[in-house]
């Protein structure tokens, strides 16, 4: 057997083998599973009538110290236990609030993997597994990645538990669920499908769960690993899933019929069905003005063709529409040109390659400096190249442009696919001129006119176009006319609120 194969059973595996009678082949079985594993503690001690017992559990994962004063002391003092009555007076001397009644090895390594030590007692076939699990856990604090100017300063942690219970605090109704299963071979990531039982359509819940349940790999370490699996198209740069650390995004998303997955171990969770327009949208949209939101939001579109169009066009321009330019500007391009020795397409690539190294170097680099690199490292690299005679001041002007267009995008995935769709349209636009840019943009959308998230088109709204839900698409109205929620995979409850219902004084009043 290959124990690398994930198609072949776990070799620790207890393989489903119930709990013996008696504790002596308990514990060889045991302890041949944990073979060299110097962090799983075995326990033997003495209670009641000479009662013999095992406590097993892993060290660091579970709280010793409660394990001492709420399990160990309690049973070894009392002198009333006796056989043939152990489970139910177990649970009475025992002033632990979670207990379980286990039946199998593999539901013990199943707890003590998840830090909960378990109870084993000579002469009983079955065992009591103890929810005194604790380790090292980050608190809450503000995102990292998603900078928040108005609203909740919390994210997500790495720690499940946690982060459902961030969920649960802004979604007290019965009817948000939350799923729980295991994945990965080795790892037993422990996952979570969150959604409310009555926005979310029961199809694609229950597609969710079944793309996660095919997952058959050793390991799930991020959340990242769990969407490049169930993406409905692999070979597309754009997500297809939303990923976030604000629990503010999440509730939301659950609000408006989609669904969320909880991966244990990371802070980033995933929401779909996603479309284009919710990666272009930020939650301080709704948090504020809906003037001023509709406004950010519009900068934000125009930027966002900038980021992707920007460097093709002055590619374009120089290399084959000189004509389209003012003849001052032209002239004072021209010179700015003269002792360059590359094209305006190789110039261009060597710029946006330099900057996108700068900030790559700026990810990677400590905090306290990478921000100073990166800018440092612009300006001075910026100034260096022009003065050098290797790119011109207005393509620096361009490229930087187009840097702060890209850093817009309120999502950092979205955020990729149009960093890297920028160079092939710079190729098409140095050999083609527009009539090049124009091709390129016509691939990309065909492209996203076909591109689904569980089923729902990319372009949803527009194409196939909904007029109805416009008005939180390409305007963020006002709050009290967003009376439909979007409609998605079909939405059971599509009303949020009643129609008509804006706010204000009432007549006649002050």
């Amino acid at each position: 057997m290959n124990p690398t194969d994930p198609h072949e059973p776990d070799s620790s595996s207890g393989s489903n083998t119930p709990i013996s009678e008696w504790l002596q082949p308990n514990i060889e079985l045991l302890q041949s599973i944990y073979t060299d594993c110097d962090d799983v503690v075995f326990h033997m001690f003495t209670f009641g009538n000479h009662i013999h017992a095992l406590l097993i559990y892993i060290a660091g994962l579970t709280d010793t110290e409660a394990l001492n004063q709420q399990v160990l002391t309690p049973l070894i003092q009392d002198q009333k236990l006796k056989d043939g009555e152990l489970l139910s007076m177990l649970k009475e001397v025992l002033p632990v609030s979670k207990s379980e009644h286990i039946t199998t090895i593999d539901e013990i390594i199943e707890s003590i993997s998840m830090g909960m030590p378990v109870i084993l007692i000579d002469g009983e076939s079955f065992g009591l597994t103890l929810g005194l699990s604790k380790w090292e856990q980050r608190g809450v604090e503000e995102p990292v990645s998603e900078s928040v100017i108005r609203g909740p300063r919390e994210g997500f942690t790495e720690t499940l538990s946690i982060n459902m219970s961030l969920l649960r605090r802004k979604l007290r109704s019965p009817s948000f669920k939350m799923r729980t299963l295991q994945l990965g071979h080795y790892t037993h990531t422990r996952v979570v499908l969150a959604y409310i039982d009555e926005l979310a359509d029961d199809g694609l819940i229950e597609e969710m769960m079944a793309r996660m349940q095919r997952i058959n790999i050793d390991g799930i370490l991020e959340s990242g690993y769990i969407e490049e699996l169930i993406r409905d198209s692999a070979a597309s740069p754009f997500p297809q899933v939303m990923s976030t650390e604000r629990p503010d995004i999440v509730a939301a998303s659950l609000l408006e019929g989609r669904a969320a997955i909880l991966v244990d171990g990371t802070p980033m969770a995933l929401i779909a069905p996603t479309t284009l327009y919710s990666m272009l949208q930020s939650p301080e949209d709704y948090y504020q003005s809906y003037f001023l939101g509709t406004f950010i939001r519009w900068t934000r579109y125009l930027f966002l063709v900038f980021a992707l169009l920007g460097p093709s066009m002055y590619v374009a321009v120089l290399t084959f529409h000189q004509e389209m330019l003012p003849t001052t500007l032209l002239l004072s391009i021209s010179k700015s040109r003269e002792d360059i020795p590359f094209p305006a397409l190789a110039e261009a690539l060597l710029m946006e390659i330099t900057f996108e190294g700068l900030r790559e170097a700026g990810l990677r680099l400590p905090k306290q400096v990478g921000a100073a690199v990166s800018i440092v490292g612009a300006l001075v690299i910026g100034q260096a190249a022009t003065s050098a005679g290797l790119v011109s001041a207005p393509m620096v002007m361009v490229v930087a442009l187009t840097g702060i267009a890209s850093f817009m995008i309120p999502h950092f995935t979205i955020s990729i696919a149009i960093r890297l769709l920028r160079f092939p349209i710079m190729f098409l636009a140095g050999m083609l001129g527009l009539l090049g840019i124009m091709l390129g943009v016509i691939l990309i959308v065909i492209h996203l006119c076909s591109l689904r998230s569980f089923g729902v088109p990319y372009l949803d709204s527009l194409a196939p176009m909904k007029k109805g839900e416009w008005k939180d698409v390409l305007f963020r109205a006002p709050l009290w006319s967003m009376n439909k929620r979007p409609s998605l995979t079909g939405t059971p409850n599509l009303y949020r609120q009643p129609a008509g219902k804006k706010q204000g004084p009432q007549k006649g009043g002050a």
